[in-house]
C-alpha cells in the first residue's frame, strides 16, 4: 500500500488539493491577458514608418518604461543557425537605426557573414511590438569614435576589458583585463579597433497594438521601388 494509501482522509484530501494547486500553477498554458490600451489603424498612423516609430518612441519614452532603448537583435550565421540578444538603440534617423557593439563578439561575426538582421522593441505596459528589418553596415570610424568618447571611463576600459563572446575561465579574468587596460590606456583610452557602431538601413517596418480577443492591429510598411508602401496584416 502507497503511503498516500495510509494518510487519513482529511488529510488525503488536503494533500490532493496541494497537489491541484501545484499543478494549476505550473500549467503556463493558462497565462494570457486581454489587450485593451490602444489602437493602430491606417486613419491615424504616419504614411512614413520613420514618423510612426518616432512617435511611438517618444511615447515610450513619456510612459518612464524601463529601458524603452533596449531592443532584441536578431542574426543569422554562415551555418544558417539564428541568434538573438538584447542591445540598445542608440540613434535613429532617416538613415536607419545605430547600436554599438564587439565586432570579434558572436554577432559581429555573423553579421559579418551574412550582413542582413532583424530588430524588435517590445514595449509591454503600452501593449505594443516594433519589428524592423534590413540591411546592416558598420559606421565610419569617425562615428563609431564620437560615440566611444562620450561613453563613462569604465565602459571604455571594458570594452577593452572584454572578449566578448570568447570563453573565460573565471569573472577573474574580466577583473584583471580591467585592471591591465586602465594600467595601460589610463584616463583617456582610445576606441579599440575591434569594437565601434551599426547601422540597420530599414526594409521592412512592421507596428504591432494589441486589441481585445486577439484581434490585434498590424500595420506593415515594405520598401518598393524606392516608396514605403503600408499594408495591414491579419494577426
Amino acid at each position: 500500500m502507497s503511503t498516500m494509501g495510509r494518510l487519513p482522509k482529511v488529510l488525503y484530501g488536503m494533500t490532493s488539493g496541494i497537489a491541484r494547486i501545484l499543478i494549476a500553477m505550473n500549467d503556463i498554458s493558462h497565462l494570457r491577458k486581454s489587450y485593451e490600451k490602444g489602437e493602430l489603424d491606417e486613419t491615424h498612423s504616419a504614411g512614413a514608418p520613420l514618423a510612426q516609430f518616432r512617435q511611438w518612441f517618444d511615447e515610450a519614452l513619456a510612459a518612464k518604461l524601463a529601458e524603452p532603448n533596449a531592443m532584441t537583435l536578431a542574426t543569422v550565421g554562415a551555418d544558417g543557425r539564428p541568434s538573438s540578444r538584447v542591445v540598445l538603440i542608440k540613434n535613429f534617423d532617416e538613415r536607419g537605426i545605430v547600436w554599438f557593439t564587439n565586432y570579434d563578439s558572436r554577432k559581429g561575426r555573423e553579421l559579418a557573414a551574412n550582413p542582413f538582421a532583424a530588430l524588435l522593441f517590445h514595449w509591454i505596459e503600452l501593449e505594443r511590438v516594433v519589428r524592423i528589418e534590413g540591411r546592416v553596415a558598420q559606421l565610419e570610424s569617425a562615428e563609431s569614435d564620437a560615440y566611444f568618447h562620450s561613453r563613462p571611463l569604465d565602459s571604455r576600459l571594458g570594452a577593452w576589458a572584454s572578449p566578448q563572446s570568447q570563453v573565460i575561465a573565471s569573472r577573474a579574468v574580466l577583473v584583471a583585463n580591467a585592471a591591465k587596460a586602465a594600467a595601460q590606456h589610463g584616463l583617456n583610452p582610445k576606441r579599440p579597433p575591434h569594437w565601434g557602431g551599426y547601422r540597420l538601413v530599414p526594409d521592412c517596418w512592421e507596428f504591432w497594438q494589441g486589441r481585445r480577443s486577439r484581434l490585434h492591429d498590424r500595420l506593415r510598411y515594405r520598401l518598393e521601388g524606392g516608396t514605403w508602401v503600408r499594408e495591414r496584416l491579419a494577426p
